[in-house]
């Protein structure tokens, strides 16, 4: 017989546990595995009759995959549970890439070339990426990340650049008397060094393209995405980078000194022939 009455009135009521949020797993967003620690950024997915897992790309360039289970990851800390993005609705072809070239006839992507293109980061990558992609992998120019400037004279003693093997250096806040401006000088006649006056390769991009009227100006001695996100009530880094990397769509959303940064480097690593 049904409980006319309910349950008993003086229980305690059942608390709930804290929801989880669910992130869409966007390239380059950076997680951290909860079970094992394992820190990397998102490149992609696998799909198994175990269900789905996403591949992460530690700052080595090491890659693993993990199942995508409720509450499997940390973002800024915090427990989240992550989802494949949904596919952005078709755009129509008008017959150009997201960088504004014309399309080259469908045919797949040429062998990649000795010649190398050198960005500091992963925000740096995805950005090429996401502007510059088609174009990279038809001429069969490889991205490859330093994780930092610091990083820059290891790599070339690695790459050894030189006639047919060619680096191209692509820097945040290259104005003169900049520590990055030291790095990277005399690094000889096979590297060509290009880059833009911002701070960080987010305010590259039109504020327009993110909602804003203007990028904040932020003190010496705090972190700037940190101060970025501070300022425009994005909350973490994290955040602020799927703000940022769903506002561009293609090369309009770019600012002029990036765009001519990474053309030229095309451009250079791509005037031989291997």
């Amino acid at each position: 017989m049904a409980d006319r009455y309910g349950r008993d009135v003086l229980a305690q009521p059942r608390r709930r546990g804290p929801q989880i949020p669910v992130i869409p797993a966007d390239r380059g967003l950076v997680v951290e595995d909860a079970e094992t620690g394992y820190c990397g950024a998102v490149v992609g997915f696998e799909k198994s009759y175990d269900g789905l897992f996403v591949r992460l790309e530690d700052r080595h360039g090491a890659t693993r995959i993990f199942a995508m289970t409720p509450a499997a990851f940390l973002l800024d800390g915090k427990p989240v549970t992550l989802e494949r993005p949904r596919a952005a609705p078709p755009a129509a072809d008008d017959g150009r890439t997201a960088s504004g070239s014309r399309k080259a006839p469908q045919q797949r992507a040429r062998v990649a070339r000795a010649s190398r293109i050198f960005v500091e980061g992963i925000h740096d990558a995805t950005l090429v990426e996401r502007v510059w992609g088609d174009d990279l992998r038809a001429e069969g120019v490889v991205v490859q990340r330093l994780d930092g400037l610091d990083h820059l004279a290891a790599a070339l003693a690695e790459f050894e650049p030189g006639p047919r093997r060619r680096a191209g250096i692509l820097v945040d806040h290259l104005v003169d008397g900049s520590k990055e401006d030291r790095l990277t000088q005399s690094l000889g006649p096979h590297v060509l060094v290009c880059g833009h006056p911002y701070i960080d390769v987010w305010e590259a991009v039109k504020p327009a393209a993110v909602g804003i009227d203007a990028w904040p100006s932020i003190p010496r001695g705090i972190d700037w995405k940190t101060g970025i996100c501070d300022a425009l009530g994005w909350g973490g880094p994290s955040d602020g980078w799927r703000r940022v990397l769903s506002g561009v769509r293609d090369y309009r959303d770019i600012e002029v000194p990036l765009l001519r940064s990474v053309e030229q480097l095309i451009d250079f690593v791509t005037a031989i022939e291997d």
